[in-house]
């Protein structure tokens, strides 16, 4: 008997003991924090500010104009859109602005405009399934119209953000979302910009992904930026 057939033997006859469930309560419990949907935002907002992202609050109805009045302020030279009415929507916005970035929309095999994608296209815009206020998260859920590439090379990443979809943490997120009944290839979670440090631990941004994030964040009725704005979310 060989080295590995002995150690595969030994492995197959110790005895199985089946594995206690976690107590999944007790471990969120050991992180509180507010849990009313005011609360939550301001929790998640502050969280994702502390890493470089900027929030712009907006709602259903005007997330257009605060994403064209954005370009007008920032002035990309190009913005990458899926084919998707949130995509249309936003090239309809832009169109009524004096000075209009580039629209190019994902619409097409990557390796048709590859070398454009990566040295041309400056900023894209997607959108997001669902937030994690504990951890200052968006969860993004590609798919064919908005594949993992946008989010990833662009160097600016927009995103729009229900925020009614905000859940405390990432089990109630999973839970609440029902992942288990079908899920993309990559389930993508975006704590802010990319970043990395060296060995001095000096931070830098946009090293494996876009070096910035502006979530066009959707507040439902009744919740207004005043009230997130109170404490310095």
């Amino acid at each position: 008997m060989s080295a590995r057939e002995s150690i595969l033997a030994k492995l197959r006859a110790a005895p199985k003991t089946a594995l206690a469930h976690p107590d999944i309560a007790a471990h969120y419990q050991r992180f509180p924090f507010p849990d009313d949907p005011v609360g939550k935002l301001r929790h998640w907002a502050r969280m994702m500010r502390s890493v470089k992202t900027e929030i712009l609050w907006t709602d259903a109805t005007h997330w257009p104009e605060a994403l064209a009045e954005w370009a007008d302020h920032r002035r990309p030279a190009s913005l990458l859109l899926s084919d998707t009415p949130h995509g249309h929507q936003a090239a309809a916005a832009l169109a009524t602005r004096p000075t209009v970035p580039a629209l190019r929309y994902f619409d097409s095999e990557l390796d048709g405009w590859k070398e454009q994608l990566f040295h041309d296209v400056e900023a894209a815009f997607t959108r997001v399934r669902c937030g994690i206020a504990a951890t200052g998260t968006l969860v993004l859920w590609p798919d064919a119209q908005e594949p993992r590439t946008m989010s990833l090379v662009p160097p600016i990443h927009i995103a729009l953000f229900d925020t009614t979809t905000l859940h405390g943490d990432f089990h109630s997120a999973m839970h609440q979302e029902n992942w288990a009944a079908g899920m993309p290839t990559n389930a993508v979670l975006v704590s802010g910009p990319s970043k990395t440090a060296d060995i001095q631990l000096t931070l830098a941004y946009g090293a494996h992904g876009p070096r910035d994030l502006v979530v066009l964040a959707m507040l439902p009725d009744g919740i207004s930026p005043a009230m997130l704005e109170e404490e310095g979310a």
